[in-house]
């Protein structure tokens, strides 16, 4: 097969013309000033196609253009179009490029690919310098170069720009590198892949594109013009086939906006690591666990991590629980998890890799069978594989144990309901989605749409719980910014919580309970909001608390963790709980709702 696939190819390829001037295409203008030795400027175009929306990056780049020609020397824009890469571009062909909404992003490794399918894209540092160096252009300009990226000693992910500035003859003229990346590390791959790289001016200062220092040195600094074209024509004249990073600051009078977006810009990325760490945590440990443990339970947590910087940080943040249940696995990333929160403190946008949490296998997890025979509690969350949440909960089964499911999303909250594992349950805490979801896997009748009205809500949210009920013991509906709904036997006016041995005998009812105000000011994050309730109700059950107590324990903590950019606020302690307790006529008074026995 692969025989006759090389064959094939072999053919193709000989009836293939490479000449170059069908691959490349250079304007009029440009060919005239290159053949009369008039100065020449290549020009990336991504910026074009990805940088800004129409019409603003047509106007952007008409402007640049001018800019140039200003200065008497010929611009040269650098695309591909349908399959043929462009230097020099003329007015329509801008137009039809800044226009376009399928262009792609083509750097040296997209190339071969875009001009084989007739396709059309911006070109990046790496794609232009290519370009720049077949027309015979030795200077380009651009923004800010792509570079090493954050973390990027584990995770590689360095730019194209790099290696193609150690192989390609072209001297780059930048604003630095972009503020985002890791400047130290993509400064220190530079000096490896052989790139002379120097600040222009009087500064010694490497700059990062909106500031004028990066707070790493440049290795060499040329102080005008003659001196920089000396460098320039020292490094092609050497035959050394890498090129030259001219890097120049920001103009004085743009340097106070600058350091303004530059600060901007640490603040946003030390605050995104500190708060990615409790993420991974959030995800890999998930919320409700940590939150017994802040409140005073024992838990033996059984998850897998990586071996990699992020699982360091998991365990470093998990020391006040007990985690000789944490496998680390090499080869493996621990799970991360990304979320945008709304100035509103909503999630408007979560993205989460949970590889690893397959890895969680009924074979790993029953190293632990004494453990969770003799449990007062087991939590499950739909985060573990299908196979490994059917042993966790025959085993419980066998043993009266009773299990509290957390299914994490509406995808993973079918898992315990896909088998017979769901009447082994004992509590599940869903939200009206991932009810609705458990009821859709039992082939139960559901809305299409779930209702947004108070009434309509608990109705919904009441019926979906009734057939749930014929097994599980209770069923904890979180309704967000509304509140609560408790759905179980009915004990002294309200929902008994206690684990029971014995089948139910009493009529179902769903108590009501609101949510505590908050004001819309004061909520800063709500994605641990309901395992925060969840996981303090658990504590209040176990101390063997009545339904009230164990409800606003729940309600407590869920309002302690709105006000923390934290899924678990550091401040939820026990004592904290008891403090922040009101008299019980300062809470809204909860509804009862009967349901059909």
């Amino acid at each position: 097969m692969l025989g006759k696939l090389s064959s094939t190819l072999q053919r193709c390829i000989s009836t293939i013309s490479c000449r170059s001037d069908v691959l490349f295409k250079i304007h009029p203008s440009v060919c005239e000033a290159l053949s009369e030795h008039r100065p020449v400027v290549a020009l990336e175009s991504t910026i074009i196609t990805h940088g800004m929306p129409y019409p603003q990056n047509l106007s952007t780049a008409k402007e640049v253009e001018d800019i140039v020609r200003a200065e008497g020397v010929t611009p040269a824009t650098v695309a591909v179009l349908e399959g043929t890469v462009h230097v020099g571009l003329s007015s329509d062909e801008l137009d039809f490029l800044a226009s376009s909404k399928t262009a792609l992003k083509v750097s040296r490794r997209d190339m071969p690919y875009v001009i084989s399918k007739g396709l059309s894209g911006g070109t990046t540092v790496s794609g232009t310098m290519i370009a720049a160096h077949k027309a015979g252009i030795p200077v380009f300009v651009t923004g800010g170069i792509g570079g090493v990226h954050r973390d990027g000693e584990n995770t590689l992910d360095i730019s194209a720009d790099l290696t193609e500035l150690g192989r390609t003859p072209i001297a780059v003229v930048s604003a630095g590198v972009k503020s985002i990346l890791d400047i130290g590390r993509t400064l220190e791959f530079l000096e490896t892949q052989g790139v002379c790289v120097a600040t222009y001016g009087e500064s010694t200062s490497f700059p990062a594109f909106f500031s004028q220092k990066s707070g790493y040195a440049s290795p060499y600094n040329v102080h005008n013009a003659k001196e920089a074209a000396e460098l320039i024509e020292s490094t092609f004249c050497l035959g050394l086939q890498s090129g030259v990073l001219l890097a120049v600051p920001l103009p004085e009078e743009h340097a106070a906006a600058g350091q303004l977006i530059e600060d901007a810009i640490q603040a946003a990325v030390t605050e995104a690591r500190y708060n990615i760490l409790n993420l991974y945590f959030f995800l890999c440990t998930n919320v409700y666990k940590d939150c017994i443990s802040r409140l005073g339970q024992k838990v033996l947590f059984i998850s897998a991590i990586g071996t990699d910087f992020h699982s360091d940080a998991v365990l470093n943040y998990c020391k006040h629980m007990d985690t000789r249940a944490i496998a680390r696995l090499p080869g493996h990333r621990t799970a991360t998890y990304c979320a945008v929160i709304t100035e509103s403190g909503e999630l408007s946008l979560g993205l989460g890799d949970m590889d690893i949490h397959q890895e969680i296998k009924e074979q790993y997890v029953s190293q632990y069978e004494d453990q969770l025979s003799s449990a007062t509690l087991v939590l499950l969350d739909g985060n573990i594989p299908v196979s490994t949440i059917d042993y966790v909960c025959s085993l419980a089964k066998k043993h009266s144990v009773p299990v509290w499911y957390e299914p994490t999303d509406a995808d993973k909250a079918c898992k315990p309901f896909v088998s017979e594992s769901w009447k082994a349950l004992s509590y599940t805490s869903p939200n009206l989605a991932e009810l609705r979801t458990m009821n859709q896997t039992l082939c139960l009748p559901t809305p299409k749409v779930l209702p947004d009205s108070l009434e309509d809500v608990l109705a919904c949210a009441a019926s979906l719980s009734r057939p749930l009920l014929e097994h599980l013991h209770c069923v904890v509906v979180t309704l967000g910014a509304l509140g609560v709904l408790v759905c179980g036997e009915h004990e002294a006016g309200t929902v008994s919580l206690r684990p029971r041995k014995y089948k139910r005998k009493g009529r179902l009812c769903a108590v009501y309970y609101p949510a505590l105000p908050v004001g819309s000011d004061e909520t800063v994050n709500v994605s641990g909001a309901g395992d925060s309730l969840a996981g303090a109700m658990m504590v209040g059950i176990l101390q063997g608390k009545d339904t009230d107590t164990c409800v606003q324990m729940g309600l407590l903590a869920a309002r302690l963790s709105l006000f923390s950019p934290h899924p678990i606020a550091p401040s939820l302690t026990a004592d904290a709980i008891l403090l922040h307790r009101v008299h019980p006529h300062c809470w809204p008074k909860p509804t009862c709702m009967w349901m059909e026995s």
